[in-house]
């Protein structure tokens, strides 16, 4: 329709009217919601987590955008939906990619600040420093102060921040000696048991006497000394100096290393580029249990679909036909195993497979004589997580091929029949084509499920028995993504890699993605052979 001036062109709606005290609510609410993100992306910014502030900050500018001006109002609705989508989804993603480029692990979780703050930290007892035993007491007002003995049996006393002077027993403010020699009371102050003093954690932090001078710290629960700081800095070199033996490390991918491969704990947070990538393909330890699992990563997943799938459609089928009898009742029964947690049904499950106690093993036992061990021999833990798997999936394919063989017409059976089609020939012909193009999406969906099913392999047997021979902690019925977090947080002595585990991950999701394009194409396949039945 045209219109010959524009007083006639329909309005764009107007937004609902606003009464000044909600307009007034809304800008506090949203100064409130400013003050609380600017919170955030402040802490984020101190422990150097820059993808959060830039996570935040675009979250805190789409909702200010969106509240206070007019033109974004109708995406009100949408923007706590948006806000935890970038938050929770986006941002995730984007975590673990960055992640996988970096050395993030034990050792290295801190910033470098951080890490450097740390190692100045640590002391040692230069050859010329001396020893002494030392007794602490306490003021009310929470301060310290330790009488020392040396090897010689000279005693001072030492404060923060004050000069260590020679001190004995009975000397003013200085009560008299024990059986051992020691005051039992200084003047403001009240001597601790030494029980208590060696478990309290601030006086290992103090430093008693006066910068420049002489400092004494305490060093063991029977021990104070004259310790100095081991590791220096050097900024502009980006090393650090050993004072104790001259030893120089150099920053080498955020760990402070020297020539001869010496190492400092803690590094750093670093960006170590494609290592982690190049370590996941050529590294032996890795590669070696690597191969067995991802071939079982193949099979766990395709003999799980083909099992439930053909198992329920059997019972599907059987369910079709109209004289079965009972079948409401026995259809009931059959959905348990669906209606129960998966959770729960695992651990009953791992329960009754018990080598020793399990029920399956004392029927298999008394019945044949035979005992499998299904938690340590790799072929029957293999087979009791199919069989598993198998019970928990066999459900859901009943009903979705329950209701994709009532879609299916009866005339094309008639027909087949009249043409001498038998049972077999009118299911292989007419029921498996057509059905296959009403689930075939859903048995993708379940074969990329199975391909990442942790919940199962981790709750049921843990990823074991363990692969013999390997050095990183990889089982016989680990899947890729079990194994990735086993790296990822029960390496053992090797650590937590994050970064590792995150760049395994990315591998992981090509090949997912990768699988569902091929399988994909069968479901045109399948389309194509559904036109000609």
């Amino acid at each position: 329709m045209k219109y010959t001036s524009a007083s006639e062109r329909p309005k764009s709606p107007k937004m609902p009217g606003e009464s000044p005290f909600s307009k007034l609510i809304r800008v506090i609410l949203i100064l409130a919601f400013d003050v609380g993100i600017v919170w955030f992306i402040s802490n984020a910014v101190i422990n150097d987590y820059i993808q959060l502030v830039v996570i935040l900050a675009v979250i805190g500018v789409m909702f200010n955008v969106i509240f206070l001006v007019s033109k974004a109002y109708p995406y009100r609705w949408m923007a706590f939906g948006l806000a935890f989508m970038i938050l929770f989804t986006i941002y995730p993603i984007l975590f673990t990619i960055y992640v996988a480029f970096t050395n993030y692990g034990d050792g290295h979780l801190l910033t470098k600040d951080q890490a450097v703050a740390a190692i100045q930290k640590v002391t040692y007892l230069p050859e010329t420093g001396n020893s002494y035993t030392w007794t602490a007491y306490k003021s009310g007002e929470g301060e310290y102060a330790l009488w020392l003995v040396n090897p010689d049996g000279e005693s001072f006393l030492a404060k923060p921040g004050e000069e260590i002077k020679p001190a004995k027993p009975g000397d003013p403010g200085i009560g008299k000696a024990d059986s051992k020699g020691i005051p039992a009371s200084l003047e403001g102050y009240q001597r601790l048991n030494a029980l208590v003093a060696a478990s309290n954690k601030d006086l290992p932090n103090i430093k008693f006497g006066l910068e420049g001078d002489q400092i004494i710290q305490i060093r063991s629960p029977k021990e104070a000394a004259e310790l100095e700081i081991r590791y220096v800095y050097d900024k502009a070199a980006g090393s650090l100096l050993d004072q104790s033996n001259g030893d120089i490390y150099n920053d080498v991918f955020g760990t402070f290393t020297t020539k001869d491969g010496k190492t400092i704990i803690p590094g750093y947070r670093a960006v170590v580029g494609f290592k982690n990538f190049v370590e996941f393909v050529t590294s032996p330890a890795l590669r070696g249990p690597l191969v067995r699992i991802l071939t079982w990563n193949f099979i766990f997943p395709m003999v799980s679909v083909l099992s439930t799938f053909f198992l329920g459609l059997a019972i599907a089928i059987m369910f079709n036909d109209k004289d079965f009898p009972l079948k409401k009742l026995i259809r009931t029964f059959l959905l348990v195993p669906y209606a129960i947690p998966s959770v729960i049904t695992i651990l009953i499950w791992r329960g009754m497979f018990n080598s020793e106690f399990g029920i399956i093993n004392r029927i298999l036992d008394s019945t044949i004589g035979v005992s499998p061990h299904w938690t340590t021999e790799p072929i029957w833990a293999q087979i009791g997580v199919l069989i598993v798997n198998l019970w928990l999936g066999f459900p859901y394919m009943m009903l979705i091929t329950s209701g994709a063989l009532q879609s299916i017409s009866a005339e094309l059976y008639e027909a087949a029949t009249v043409d001498g089609a038998g049972p077999w020939q009118r299911f292989r012909k007419i029921t498996l084509p057509l059905l296959l193009v009403a689930v075939g999406p859903l048995l993708i969906a379940s074969y990329i499920f199975n391909f990442n099913n942790f919940g199962l392999i981790y709750l049921f047997i843990g990823g074991g028995p363990p692969i013999v021979g390997a050095s990183t902690n990889a089982g016989h019925t680990d899947i890729l993504i079990s194994y990735v977090w086993k790296l990822a947080f029960e390496s053992g002595g090797r650590g937590v890699q994050y970064g590792l585990a995150s760049a395994i991950s990315i591998f992981l999701f090509i090949f997912v993605g990768a699988i569902t394009l091929f399988q994909y194409r069968f479901t045109n396949m399948w389309e194509e052979v559904s036109e000609n039945v």
